[in-house]
């Protein structure tokens, strides 16, 4: 029997989820929150093999792609997101984290039943969607945003300045200026404002 626990911030989908997971014979949830930082409380004194995670949670709050990186330095379950969230950062973010698995809430029951009883036992579960835009990273590399130059540029899109970005992800601001050049170049941009503009239309940003 497979114990799965979960946390997403909306009820209603919560519910949904557990509905399905309670129609399956080798599957059993055993507890559900509103957010990453109850679930982490609750493994301090229970276990089960996955974890179904959304990815963000609310301005203030630990993501989900924090919340694994922490699950993971301990040694806990297996984490298999579940979100709407779809850009490459999202999901470069979650999986550098070290989760298992990558699903789109749109997908079919039956994809998610799959991706449930794969990242149980530490197969990777990642939706064809997700496959699909992580193949054509690789198939096209001139255009490849690394995580780190996603990083800067999901901050810049933020509004926050060099130096203020410098600061948040412990870098020089040379290598803030650095990182900003090599995505301006990959994305055939001529300026900060033109780069997040082409981030967001190609889907890296959301």
């Amino acid at each position: 029997m497979i114990r799965v626990a979960l946390a997403d911030d909306h009820p209603v989908v919560r519910a949904g989820v557990v509905s399905v997971l309670e129609g399956l014979s080798d599957v059993t949830v055993a507890a559900q929150f509103g957010s990453a930082e109850d679930l982490l409380a609750w493994l301090d004194g229970h276990s089960c093999d996955l974890l179904l995670l959304d990815l963000h949670f609310g301005d203030g709050l630990i993501s989900g792609a924090e919340a694994t990186r922490r699950i993971t330095a301990s040694g806990g379950p297996a984490v298999l997101i579940l979100t709407t969230y779809a850009t490459d950062a999202d999901i470069l973010t979650a999986l550098d984290a070290g989760a298992s698995g990558y699903l789109l809430k749109d997908a079919p029951t039956a994809e998610l039943e799959q991706a449930i009883r794969a990242a149980a036992v530490g197969q990777p579960a990642l939706s064809p969607a997700v496959q699909q835009r992580l193949m054509r990273r690789v198939l096209d590399p001139a255009t490849t945003l690394t995580l780190r130059e996603l990083d800067v540029l999901r901050l810049a899109a933020d509004g926050l300045s060099n130096a203020q970005i410098a600061g948040r992800l412990y870098l020089t601001l040379a290598t803030v200026k650095s990182h900003l050049a090599h995505t301006y170049a990959k994305l055939g941009a001529q300026s900060r404002t033109a780069a997040i503009a082409t981030a967001r239309e190609r889907g890296l940003l959301t």
